[in-house]
């Protein structure tokens, strides 16, 4: 089966029409952030101040590249575990967030508030971290540049490949197809 494409930013119709299992290719503008920026974040918007991007239909990946080799946009950029992010993501999906890329299982709070606000986890694949880096044609840091690997990145892909884990209905390939080593 052909892989779904889409651009960024995203819609709530497109993503409510992802099903868990569904492949994905992204292009566009993504942003990067690991627990320590989404903190800060956090802290932002409990003081009132704007974010270094507005999340509305935007997609964050949950990573901390490693430093950039000359030639390439990126270092290499596999995903991070997901659940350290659950505290503060449903703060950023009631702010329109449309999707996450990351690994690993979500609680129950991300997973309900996905439902409620129209958005999707996506799960890009371990070990292939310096696959995953030839999708990125640009990166720039645009906050939090003190946090080195966890700084906000705006990241520019291309076919940046994804599957869909857990869909904006809540249906979750962790509980619904087995998934081989």
């Amino acid at each position: 089966m052909e892989p779904i494409r889409l651009t960024t930013p995203l819609t709530e119709e497109q993503v409510r029409n992802l099903k868990a299992g569904d492949n994905v290719l992204i292009s566009g503008i993504i942003y990067t952030g690991r627990d320590a920026a989404h903190k800060r974040m956090v802290e932002a918007l409990d003081k009132g101040e704007k974010l270094p991007f507005d999340p509305e239909g935007q997609v964050i990946y949950y990573v901390g590249p490693t430093p950039t080799k000359p030639g390439h946009a990126i270092g290499s950029c596999g995903p991070t575990s997901s659940y350290r992010m659950d505290p503060f993501a449903p703060r950023l999906l009631d702010l329109g967030l449309r999707g996450m890329i990351g690994k690993g299982k979500r609680n129950d709070q991300v997973i309900d508030s996905m439902k409620k606000n129209g958005a999707v986890y996506f799960g890009a694949i371990g070990g292939a971290a310096a696959l995953i880096s030839k999708s990125v044609v640009k990166c720039d840091i645009i906050a939090y540049e003190d946090l080195g690997p966890e700084a906000v990145r705006r990241l520019e892909i291309k076919d940046f490949p994804v599957i869909v884990i857990i869909d904006s209905e809540g249906n979750n390939l962790y509980n619904t197809k087995p998934i081989e080593d």
